[in-house]
């Protein structure tokens, strides 16, 4: 008998354990669900033929920054396509070795050529969405917009009930603007598969853009404790709940929060996540005027450094230029923010200026020269979607600079800075900087 994927998309095994197997390491994957490598092995142990259980190894490998493991696996994979492999599966198999083998701009294309055929190959539907997608790190300054437009297209190939399908729908809604209805869609997604991390934070982000604090940390809160450590995004669901208890301006919860789930030495989550929830917090932390304990930073400053000791990713590079500037690292900092302008210039950063901008700017603020910081960061102050991540990742860049413009006496601008984010969306530390800016 055939054998189909979740989606009854025809997949090349004779094993109905090994589809079985695969059907339940993928879900659990597109869930950032603990378990979803045990399962994919299951599959390759039953079938070790199998070229797509191989290649979404490769892709939880490549998620998990290992990328020897992931090369590994793909090119497994690549092998036996090459032999046996379905049209379909042969596209599978090459739109995801492009992936993880950092081939980015060719992955994304081949994405949408591969998708135009089978829509319902969901793992490669995958690829292009969420916050660290091939969209979201492709450079574009409307990655937002091109999520919605793909998702739209594409709306009618998916089951109504589709959890996973719904989730992505509503995140993507969620952060092009749309924020009621994606905050719909991704509600609908968590009934339908409560273990479900993706969708508890793509709820979490739509209530973060409503201004509903209190409702997030209530949904963490009640959450959280069904998802294992081990999840992918445990400590990064955490640091949700800790910017709703700093925008209630509770620091010691903040605190309690980042000791037990975010900082480096207690979170399992992925590097890019750690190095960027322990720099933008601590970051946030002390820019609000709050004390950061002694030794927090150093613990950031060493996991950062033990990760990422060469410039890579934009957001990465963003969160390693905020942690040298505050940590008093500057001779590091330079050099960072030279070697990034250096790959502008050489055309191999696909976001462009804006990083070495950034790193600059981050500079200036830690050196309390608020007006240099404006100068800096103003003129590419709609650019800084292009490092990729989701927006409340990236207000950190728009704090500095609001922050910036207050420090420097430029109230007429932070004045109306504050105005745009009120009416986007209530924030209770908005409301008091607005009242400062007022007297």
């Amino acid at each position: 008998m055939a054998e189909f994927d979740s989606r009854g998309l025809p997949i090349s095994t004779g094993s109905p354990q090994a589809a079985r197997s695969y059907r339940t390491g993928v879900d659990l994957l597109l869930s950032a669900w603990p378990g979803a490598e045990d399962a994919l092995r299951q599959a390759i142990d039953h079938d070790p033929q199998f070229a797509l259980a191989h290649a979404a190894l490769a892709r939880l490998y490549a998620i998990k920054g290992q990328p020897a493991d992931a090369r590994a696996s793909i090119a497994t994979a690549q092998a036996i396509v090459a032999r046996n492999g379905s049209p379909r599966e042969i596209g599978h198999v090459s739109v995801v070795a492009l992936a993880v083998t950092g081939q980015s701009v060719k992955a994304l294309e081949t994405t949408l050529a591969h998708l135009d055929q089978w829509p319902r190959d969901v793992l490669i539907l995958s690829l292009p969405l969420g916050a660290f997608g091939l969209f979201a790190f492709s450079g574009m300054t409307d990655h937002d917009q091109a999520r919605v437009d793909l998702c739209e297209t594409l709306a009618d190939r998916y089951d109504a009930d589709d959890w996973w399908f719904l989730t992505y729908r509503g995140w993507s809604h969620a952060e092009n603007g749309s924020v009621a209805k994606g905050r719909d869609f991704a509600q609908r997604g968590l009934e339908q598969r409560r273990a479900n991390a993706n969708a508890a934070h793509a709820v979490a982000h739509a209530m973060f853009e409503q201004g509903a604090t209190r409702e997030a940390e209530t949904l963490l809160e009640g959450w959280l404790p069904e998802y294992d450590r081990a999840g992918l995004l445990h400590g990064h669901l955490a640091w949700h709940a800790a910017l709703s208890a700093l925008e209630r301006d509770d620091p010691q919860h903040v605190l309690a929060i980042y000791s037990k789930h975010v900082r480096p030495s207690v979170s399992l989550g992925l590097p890019i996540n750690v190095v960027s929830d322990t720099v933008s917090l601590l970051w946030r932390l002390q820019a609000y005027g709050y004390d950061v304990p002694p030794g927090l930073w150093e613990e950031a400053e060493s996991y950062a450094r033990s990760r990422y000791p060469n410039p890579g990713l934009a957001f990465v590079e963003v969160h390693m230029g905020l942690l040298a500037a505050a940590t008093g690292r500057h001779v590091a900092a330079t050099d960072r923010i030279d070697a990034n302008a250096q790959r502008v210039a050489d055309g191999a950063l696909p976001a462009g200026s804006v990083v070495p901008a950034i790193g600059s700017a981050a500079l200036a603020f830690a050196n309390a020269d608020h007006a240099e910081c404006v100068r800096i960061l103003e003129p590419v102050a709609g650019e800084v979607a292009r490092v990729g991540g989701s927006g409340a990742q990236r207000e950190v860049i728009e704090d500095m600079l609001l922050l910036s413009l207050m420090r420097s006496g430029q109230s007429a601008k932070a004045r109306d800075l504050l105005d745009r984010r009120l009416h986007r969306r209530p924030s209770q530390r908005d409301a008091r900087w607005m009242r400062q800016v007022e007297v």
